[in-house]
């Protein structure tokens, strides 16, 4: 029993030598791998993949600051820094909450933009360059109503003088707007904080004057600006205030 189990292991190795011979006798062509092909070889093929991980990258940057984005998240956070809690409303509620507030207040031009460049494009009715122009066209006309001529005038100033029928150059107007926007949102973040620095002082001096100097007072302080918040419907007020503003 023991020769003929013997017998069968060596027919065995000599069964796997031979398989590995052969395996290693094959041409190296019939031995290559799977290969990934991002073109067709040429040299701006691969410029243009680097361009498209690049502006995937970007886009979330960009698309912050071409909206109305910027202004809503300054003054929600704004608001969590008059309330003196650093984690409350946590940082995913507040940019969760101007994302979408951010797609209320700009429904009506991301209609348009889709109906007239997205849509066709995707119909095959427009090319990409042409689709773009029309969404540039789009968003240039937001980005006009909402920008202030004083902030305009800084960056024109250090641009060639402009044709009073020719459009203002992308370059220079979202800076431009970007401006306007910061400004903006750092003046609703200042009369939303007036409240909240009142209840601040009254609560310090409170405390000085029964000698309890050694109390937070930031701490007791927190529960009555969520007190005045909530009483006075801050949330709704604050995002109505916001839509009033953009809208």
């Amino acid at each position: 029993m023991s020769s003929s189990l013997t017998a069968k292991a060596r027919v065995l190795q000599g069964a796997l030598l031979t398989a590995a011979c052969g395996l290693l006798a094959q041409p190296v062509a019939a031995q290559e791998g799977i290969s990934i092909d991002f073109g067709s070889g040429e040299s701006g093929s691969y410029a243009r993949l680097l361009l498209l991980f690049a502006a995937i990258a970007l886009a979330p940057a960009v698309l912050a600051v071409v909206t109305s984005f910027a202004r809503i998240a300054i003054v929600l956070f704004f608001m969590r820094a008059g309330l003196g809690s650093n984690d409350i409303p946590p940082t995913v509620v507040i940019i969760g909450l101007a994302i979408f507030l951010t797609i209320f207040a700009m429904a009506p031009q991301m209609e348009q933009a889709y109906s007239k460049a997205i849509a066709p494009y995707l119909a095959g009715e427009l090319e990409l360059d042409g689709a773009s122009s029309i969404f540039v066209e789009e968003l240039r006309g937001y980005m006009s109503a909402h920008t202030r001529p004083a902030d305009l005038a800084v960056f024109e100033e250090f641009r060639p003088e402009r044709a009073a029928d020719k459009a203002v150059p992308m370059g220079t107007l979202v800076p431009a707007f970007i401006i306007s926007e910061l400004r903006a949102a750092f003046l609703i973040g200042f009369i939303i904080y007036l409240p909240f620095l009142v209840i601040d002082l009254v609560v310090g001096s409170t405390l000085a004057s029964v000698g309890l100097v050694s109390l937070p007072a930031p701490a007791i302080a927190l529960p009555f600006k969520v007190l005045l918040f909530v009483m006075v419907d801050g949330w709704a007020l604050l995002t109505q205030s916001l839509l009033a503003t953009i809208l």
